[in-house]
C-alpha cells in the first residue's frame, strides 16, 4: 500500500515546519500551502525554498479565495492543519471552517487533521477563563467536520515542551532559572511534556493508520508524566544545585492574570488548567481514543530528562 499525499497548512508554523520535516521523513509525498502575500516576509519565504529543496511541493492558496484552497486539497488524500491560534481575539482557529468547505466540496479526502495539538478541547467543557475560547472554537471545527461527514484525526499532545519544560513550568519562561523558581500551588499536579519534534513524528503516524481514524490521539510518553515539582527536581539534578522555590496560590494566580491583555489570559488559562487543576491526567482513555506510545512503540521519543539537557 502506497503512502498517503500529504498537505500541510501552516506550514511554516512552530509545530508547521516540523509536521512538514516528518512528512518528508516518513516519505510521504508532501505539499505545503503558502499564502499569495508571504513574499513579503523573507524568513517564511527561505524556509519554504528549504522545504521544496528536501522535496516537498509548494501550493499557492489562501483562506480568502475558496476555490484555491479546493484546488490545494484536490492534490492529496490527507490534509494537516497547523495554523496558529496565537491571535485568538480574531478566532483564528475558526479560519479552518472554510478549509472543512473546501474539503467537503473536494470530496476526495480520507483524513483530516485539523489544528489542535494541546489539551483535549471536548473535556475542558467547564472552564471559565478567556481560554474557554479557544476550546470553543477547536469544537467548532469538530462539528463541522463531523457533519461534513470528513473522516478525521484529533491530536492531543498536551504541552509543548518548548513552553513548558524550559521554563519549569512557569508561564512566559522559556529557559529554566538556576536560582529561583514560582511553584503553581503545591506543584504535584501531573502533567505530560512531549518533545515538538516528537509531535511531529507522531502525529504524521497515524495518517495512514486505521486505529485512528476518527478517534483521538492522545500523546502520553511514560517518561515524561511528571509534576512541576519533579520536573523542578530534574533539573537541579543536572545543574548539581537547589532552587529557591516560592508558592502561588490558586487566587493569586488568578489575580494576577486579570490585568494582562486578553491573549495573555487565555495563555495563563492554560497554565491555571493544567497546574492547579490537573486536566491533562485527571482522566483514562475512553473508547474513543489511543495513546500514540503504544501504537508506535517503535518512536523512541525524547524523555523530559534529555530534552533539558539542551538547556546546560
Amino acid at each position: 500500500m502506497g503512502k498517503s499525499k500529504v498537505l500541510i497548512v501552516g506550514g511554516t508554523g512552530y509545530l508547521g515546519k516540523r509536521l512538514v520535516k516528518a512528512s518528508l521523513e516518513e516519505g510521504h509525498e508532501t505539499y505545503v500551502v503558502h499564502r499569495p502575500e508571504i513574499n513579503v516576509d523573507i524568513e517564511r519565504v527561505q524556509m519554504l525554498l528549504s522545504f521544496k529543496e528536501k522535496g516537498a511541493t509548494l501550493v499557492s492558496a489562501s483562506f480568502n479565495d475558496h476555490q484555491s484552497l479546493v484546488d490545494a486539497v484536490k492534490l492529496v488524500d490527507v490534509v494537516i492543519c497547523a495554523i496558529s491560534g496565537v491571535h485568538l481575539r480574531s478566532h483564528h482557529i475558526l479560519l479552518q471552517l472554510k478549509l472543512v468547505d473546501a474539503i467537503k466540496q473536494a470530496g476526495n479526502v480520507k483524513r483530516f487533521l485539523p489544528s489542535e495539538f494541546g489539551t483535549e478541547p471536548a473535556r475542558m467543557k467547564n472552564t471559565i477563563g478567556a481560554e474557554r475560547v479557544v476550546f470553543n472554537d477547536k469544537m467548532e471545527v469538530r462539528k463541522a467536520i463531523e457533519e461534513a461527514n470528513i473522516p478525521f484525526t484529533y491530536i492531543s499532545a498536551n504541552c509543548c515542551a518548548g513552553y513548558f519544560l524550559g521554563g519549569l513550568g512557569q508561564p512566559g519562561h522559556y529557559l529554566p532559572s538556576t536560582d529561583f523558581v514560582h511553584l503553581l500551588g503545591d506543584g504535584n499536579k501531573k502533567a505530560i511534556y512531549v518533545d515538538e519534534d516528537d509531535i511531529a513524528r507522531y502525529t504524521v503516524k497515524t495518517v495512514d493508520d486505521p486505529r485512528t481514524l476518527n478517534k483521538t490521539v492522545y500523546l502520553r510518553p511514560p517518561k515524561n508524566i511528571l509534576s512541576q515539582r519533579e520536573v523542578i527536581g530534574v533539573w537541579e539534578k543536572l545543574i548539581g544545585k537547589e532552587l529557591h522555590k516560592s508558592s502561588i496560590s490558586k487566587q493569586e494566580f488568578l489575580a494576577s492574570a486579570k490585568d494582562l491583555d486578553y491573549a495573555w489570559q487565555v495563555g495563563m488559562g492554560h497554565y491555571y488548567n493544567v497546574f492547579f487543576e490537573g486536566c491533562l491526567t485527571n482522566f483514562e482513555i475512553g473508547d474513543e481514543g489511543v495513546e500514540a506510545t503504544e501504537l508506535y512503540p517503535e518512536i523512541n521519543y525524547v524523555s523530559a530528562v534529555d530534552y533539558m539537557k539542551r538547556y546546560l
